[in-house]
């Protein structure tokens, strides 16, 4: 239940990305569930071996080369699901910045019950 929950919430922050950003574009609610699920796999799977492999390039950045990782793979997921796209470098990482804005303010609404039920 708590996944399905993340889910919507990141459909919901999907979609409120693309209402803010003019270089965003998500075709219906469809592809912005499609996006969240891929995002998901992609932070789940990808994310940690870039970080592991570009360790010397964010110690040396402070921490910020974390969001050029973090813009290539909204970038990747553009690439990979028809009806999502991304205009360029800068609108993915605004995506990525906005993206995890309301979903933390989401999350905050949600009350943390799925983080009581573990």
């Amino acid at each position: 239940m708590r996944i399905l929950v993340r889910l919507i919430i990141s459909t919901i922050a999907v979609l409120v990305a693309d209402l803010l950003l003019p270089g965003i574009h998500a075709d219906d609610f469809v592809t912005g569930l499609l996006v969240a699920v891929v995002l998901a796999v992609l932070n789940t799977v990808l994310r940690p071996l870039l970080i592991i492999l570009t360790l010397p390039i964010t110690i040396l950045s402070l921490g910020l080369f974390l969001l050029v990782i973090n813009a290539g793979i909204v970038l990747l997921a553009a690439k990979l699901i028809d009806g999502f796209t991304v205009e360029s470098f800068w609108w993915a990482l605004g995506f990525s910045l906005v993206l995890s804005i309301v979903q933390g303010f989401l999350n905050a609404l949600d009350g943390g019950s799925s983080r009581d039920q573990d």
